[in-house]
């Protein structure tokens, strides 16, 4: 991230990607409701992967601002960062109904 960023761009793609774990998510938690383990795995997995991409971008901030450019805060943003934490608490909750499905089915 050397070159200028449009903040709002940034933020939304926090936003896409952790809406994007979310949903992930619940798609993983009804498969594993109907037994399907296989495909909730594989929504999971998924799932992390957005979580992942969210965690780049915001590491790139953090090293942008330790490298002294200022990062503007916005409303926006915090929005984003606020949906980032929410996804990746639901994520962790969900993996760990699915693997107490998984459980229950054995």
């Amino acid at each position: 991230m050397t070159e200028p960023m449009d903040m709002e761009m940034v933020a939304m793609q926090v936003i896409l990607a952790g809406g994007n774990a979310r949903s992930e998510g619940r798609d993983a938690l009804k498969a594993a409701k109907e037994g399907r383990f296989d495909e909730a795995d594989e929504r999971l997995a998924q799932g992390e992967a957005e979580l992942a991409r969210a965690h780049d971008i915001q590491t790139g901030l953090i090293q942008q601002e330790a490298a002294g450019n200022e990062i503007p805060v916005r409303l926006l943003m915090v929005h984003a960062q606020d949906h980032y934490m929410s996804s990746m608490s639901e994520l962790y909750l969900v993996r760990e109904l699915v693997d107490l499905y998984r459980k229950l089915g054995k």
